[in-house]
């Protein structure tokens, strides 16, 4: 039998789960709070509802659950081979967090306000930074429209983070609606707008030549083609420039609004800047969206934005939601690779086979300041010392030769 875990799914050492759990107990407490609620859905989801789903190109990625006894027999000799499956595996939270809210909605006070922290699985074909099986850490507001909900999103993550560990961030913001705007100023048609936004994703990858090639190749007019690149040739980097090109609307003042009340919230902690080329990839966002970028790891470390459509395919009723997500995994491996020291410090109590009892009794007199395991005595305490120092021990305790915590050489 095979020892590995399957391709795209990952065994973690205590060290690597001790920095996992540390992280979600951490970013667990900023949520609880700031007054948000954790809740708990299934990993299996019915397969109705995942396909129909605004998940863009995810739903290429659903991990199918085949039907079982009769109905899997029934559908294999009927050879309908469509209807093999009846569940399948959740790709994100949001979807999941719909359906609970229009099952639950008459339990819940409003606006709700969720923490969801959970595992989720795509059918990736397994690369560096892209597994199968996730995890995944989100706040939402259900139930309100204002634009309050967007600056308590963004500043309890920002504050997660900085708790974490994370710090030198920027916050981009932009909207989906401003997006749609542009394009119909330059003459686009509203159907073709989601192919123009995945081309304009690429912007920072292919620059303005190669998205003009390829909206070129997708057969778009070649006139508003041209006036749109003349446009990512020098962006809008504000808001008020934004409304000098396309002109100020009842969007463009909500975003400033809530840029200018995130930097009043923040008290200069962090940047935040309107970003137009700010495209997330999920189809179901419609209006708000954002992004936290890393300066010192030049990457992304979460994003999130407004959803008020998704609710309303389970319930029948607009509800208006808006959510952000961590980069949880992304935030591990950071965490991991700059080796940070947790902020719990563990001992090691070293007993004899003959002070066990005591050992054990002393051990959970320390436990209200440290994390602490008991360690047998070996006949090479020098050999488990320095296992203590690689597995990030604070210090340790012989009890035969006193109660005094002695610090291993490598501990902070």
């Amino acid at each position: 039998m095979k020892t590995t875990a399957v391709k795209g799914m990952n065994d973690y050492l205590p060290c690597e789960a001790d920095l996992r759990d540390y992280m979600e107990q951490t970013i667990l407490q900023v949520y609880k709070k700031q007054g948000f609620e954790r809740i708990y859905t299934p990993i299996v989801e019915d397969i109705e509802n995942l396909q129909k789903s605004d998940g863009g190109e995810n739903l290429n990625l659903i991990f199918k659950i085949l039907k079982r006894g009769e109905k899997l027999e029934k559908a294999l000799s009927s050879r309908d081979f469509d209807n093999l499956c009846d569940a399948g595996l959740r790709y994100d939270l949001t979807l999941p967090l719909s359906r609970y809210f229009a099952c639950h909605k008459n339990e819940l006070s409003l606006p709700f306000k969720a923490i969801q922290i959970g595992t989720v699985y795509r059918a990736e074909r397994p690369q560096k930074g892209r597994d199968r099986e996730f995890k995944q850490c989100d706040i939402d507001i259900l139930g309100s429209s204002s634009e309050n909900c967007e600056i308590e999103l963004i500043d309890t993550t920002a504050r997660a983070l900085n708790q974490v560990g994370i710090k030198n961030f920027t916050i981009r913001i932009s909207s989906r609606i401003l997006l749609r705007d542009m394009l119909a100023h330059f003459g686009f048609d509203a159907e073709d707008f989601n192919s123009i936004c995945i081309t304009f994703d690429k912007l920072d990858k292919i620059g303005t030549s190669g998205v003009v090639q390829e909206l070129t190749n997708k057969g778009f007019n070649v006139d508003n083609i041209n006036k749109f690149a003349l446009l990512l040739n020098k962006l809008p980097s504000s808001i008020d420039e934004y409304e000098k090109i396309f002109g100020a609307s009842d969007e463009s003042l909500r975003l400033k609004n809530i840029i200018d009340k995130v930097c009043q919230a923040s008290d200069g902690g962090y940047p935040v800047r309107f970003d137009l080329t700010l495209v997330r990839g999920q189809g179901y966002y419609t209006s708000t969206v954002f992004e936290i970028e890393s300066s010192d790891f030049n990457c992304s470390i979460g994003g999130g934005g407004r959803y008020d459509n998704m609710i309303g395919k389970f319930c029948g009723d607009t509800v208006p939601a808006v959510g952000f997500s961590i980069g949880f995994e992304r935030i591990y491996a950071i965490l991991k690779q700059n080796d940070i020291k947790l902020t719990y410090k563990k001992i090691a109590v070293i007993y004899d086979e003959d002070n066990f009892v005591q050992s054990f009794i002393f051990q959970k007199s320390l436990q209200k300041d440290y994390c602490t395991k008991l360690f047998e005595r070996p006949k090479k305490l020098g050999k488990l010392l320095s296992m203590l120092e690689q597995q990030n021990y604070y210090g340790f305790v012989v009890v035969s030769e006193g109660r005094e915590i002695r610090e291993l050489k490598g501990s902070k």
